[in-house]
């Protein structure tokens, strides 16, 4: 049985939002924009979000990519009284790969586990973002086997967030 993990937490929720709501400067360390770190997908024409979600979910359980946990922001800032678009963030892990990486070096701990966000922008467009995995896989300077691991997690995150995009189940 798969536990979901809802974090209920106030200040859980605005430490997790802390990156949202700060300014973000247009340029950055060599001339790097936040948005050069995301992949993004917006959802096709007639996708609904919860028919991304349901797609994601069963395209990651599909590829052994465990949810480990799901937070619904937006309900929990509509429950402080902060009026929002529909954001949740899924994270998952392969728990076996993200053992191997921690192993190599323990900075990759804090990029565990990977994160999806469902998110509406200001015209209530909804996209699916995470991580740019390679970026990270650039610069991680791994070991072929990891350097296989890492493509591999990246590969399987890009088609969890494809199936979510198209609505493909």
């Amino acid at each position: 049985m798969r536990k979901i993990v809802r974090i209920r937490s106030p200040w859980l929720v605005l430490l997790a939002c802390l990156p949202m709501l700060l300014p973000v400067s247009a340029s950055h360390a060599e001339g790097m924009t936040i948005a050069d770190t995301v992949y993004k997908l917006p959802l096709e024409e007639g996708v609904s979000t919860d028919d991304a979600v349901d797609s994601m979910l069963l395209r990651a359980n599909a590829l052994n990519f465990k949810l480990v946990a799901r937070l619904p922001l937006s309900q929990e800032l509509e429950a402080m009284g902060v009026p929002t678009k529909r954001i949740e963030i899924f994270q998952f892990c392969d728990a076996r790969i993200a053992a191997q990486m921690i192993a190599e070096n323990l900075d990759f701990s804090a990029y565990l586990p990977c994160r999806i966000t469902l998110i509406e922008d200001q015209a209530g467009k909804p996209w699916l973002v995470t991580l740019d995995l390679n970026k990270v896989i650039q610069m991680a300077d791994l070991p072929p086997a990891l350097m296989e691991m890492a493509t591999k997690v990246r590969d399987t995150m890009n088609e969890i967030m494809a199936a979510g995009a198209s609505g493909d189940l």
